[in-house]
């Protein structure tokens, strides 16, 4: 049943290690079938319950998933090589639009900062025993979700947005929990969950976020956790659209007792007021601006009762400030963060105050204005240069744009070939269809046009008839 091997174990703990042995030795290939645990019960001659505690053992570890009826495959990779260290080789003189990265021209030079984060006024920070937070970045960081209509009564500081959703996975979530995710997605989370026992939920995503039916879908299959991005999505750069935002809230409401955990990653790169689905819309006011295309995110802050009994906001300084600070800050309900800065105690305990005072200090001298009437300039340019070439293309916020393709291999190819390299989307994807990504943070408004033309000449469309005039 299992190839030509024969597992020799009578144990759960042998049969799951024999198992896994055959997937790290690619005897078992990503999306192979197990046995059903009472078929390979009857061939070892042990009990089925047996059987059955080796494969949640396997489950548990991130080397299986089991889906019911549907049986029991091997994870699509190991959960120790991310997709995203599976990096697309770039050769000499090909613009690199596929890593996903901001661009660096445009954000702060930290020299100033680090500097004078070397000399700190609390002789306790940075010690055992002392403060967690920073003053100046607990105060920024309560303007800023306050100035969004989100309680700041419970706050934390996480090495990166990952981290502070790793943690918040352990605090509520057990091996086996689902938890819907955005499809396309982040593929950093898709390999997390594994890593944690946890099986991602596709919950599909159009422009205004997250589907009513994708949403109201992942809810009646009982997932334990919803993770949405509420603005410039990645990959697709979609925002929540506020008609959306009110059609998800009374969804999660009907299910108080599932984690919402919103990564705002795109804090500082996109313009306007932050749109929630963890707390009740004070209303509907910016309706208009909100969906009207063309806008990242505007509208008024939003306020009232918290949506479910536990959720988190996390929110990055990335793609704003610079991805090696490795700081994120969070505000949640009181028990939520309390569990998971209780679990921080416990392994780091806390973020590096030379960190915490560098990011507040930059936080608070930068002013992003430049970086987002940049982004948006650049992703605009593309956005209408492809559609001038028929070429169907999605990118309302952030650093992205995602364009559906019929086949990924070809495009990410073709491209390739002309001098672009774009990231393919079976890097994002879980059950929807074929795309790439294309980064915009460092591709130049006068590039879009010769861009839009590689794009509709490798996916065959009619290229844009001025090109070389």
């Amino acid at each position: 049943m299992l190839g030509d091997y024969r597992i020799v174990g009578r144990r759960a703990t042998e049969i799951a290690a024999e198992i896994e042995s055959l997937v790290s030795a690619g005897a078992l290939e990503p999306g192979a079938a197990l046995p059903p645990l009472r078929d390979l019960a009857g061939e070892l001659g042990v009990n089925p319950n047996t059987v059955a505690a080796a494969y949640r053992l396997l489950r548990d570890r991130g080397v299986i998933e089991t889906a019911g009826r549907r049986g029991s495959r091997v994870l699509p990779r190991p959960v120790l090589a991310p997709r995203d260290y599976g990096t697309l080789e770039v050769p000499a003189g090909v613009r690199d639009l596929a890593d996903g990265n901001p661009d660096a021209r445009l954000l702060p030079d930290p020299a100033a900062a680090l500097a004078a984060a070397g000399h700190g006024t609390d002789p306790a920070a940075g010690r055992y025993g002392g403060p967690e937070f920073d003053p100046l970045l607990l105060e920024l960081t309560r303007r800023s979700f306050a100035d969004d209509g989100l309680p700041v009564d419970a706050l934390g500081v996480f090495s990166g947005s990952l981290d502070a959703q790793e943690r918040l996975f352990q605090a509520w979530l057990r091996p086996g929990d689902a938890v819907a995710v955005e499809d396309p997605g982040w593929g950093s989370l898709f390999d997390l969950l594994p890593a944690l026992g946890l099986r991602p939920v596709p919950m599909p995503v159009d422009d205004d976020g997250p589907t009513v039916a994708g949403l109201r879908a992942a809810l009646d299959a009982g997932v334990r956790a919803v993770v949405l991005t509420a603005r410039a999505q990645n990959p697709t750069g979609a925002a929540l659209g506020a008609h959306r935002a009110a059609e998800l809230r009374p969804l999660l409401a009907g299910h108080p007792d599932v984690l919402l955990v919103e990564d705002d990653h795109g804090h500082g790169i996109v313009d306007g007021d932050y749109r929630t689905l963890a707390i009740g819309a004070r209303g509907l006011d910016d309706v208009g601006a909100a969906d009207g295309g063309t806008a990242d995110n505007v509208g008024t802050a939003e306020s009232g009762t918290p949506t479910v009994r536990h959720w988190a906001v996390v929110r990055s300084a990335a793609k704003s400030l610079g991805p090696d600070l490795r700081v994120a800050v969070l505000t949640g309900d009181p028990d939520t963060v309390a569990r998971i800065r209780g679990r921080q105690r416990l392994g780091a305990g806390w973020v590096s105050h030379l960190l915490q005072r560098t990011a507040a200090a930059l936080w608070q001298s930068y002013d992003p204005a430049s970086g987002v009437a940049s982004y948006r300039r650049r992703r605009d340019a593309l956005l209408a240069a492809l559609a001038e070439r028929g070429v169907t293309a999605h990118g309302r916020s952030g650093l992205c744009v995602w364009v559906p393709v019929p086949d990924e291999t070809a495009a990410v190819a073709g491209l390739l070939q002309r001098g672009w390299a774009v990231a393919p989307g079976a890097r994002f994807r879980l059950d929807t269809p074929p795309g790439v990504r294309i980064t915009v943070s460092t591709l130049d408004v006068a590039d879009c046009s010769r861009l839009a033309d590689d794009v509709a000449h490798v996916l065959h469309r009619r290229p844009h008839l001025t090109r070389g005039v």
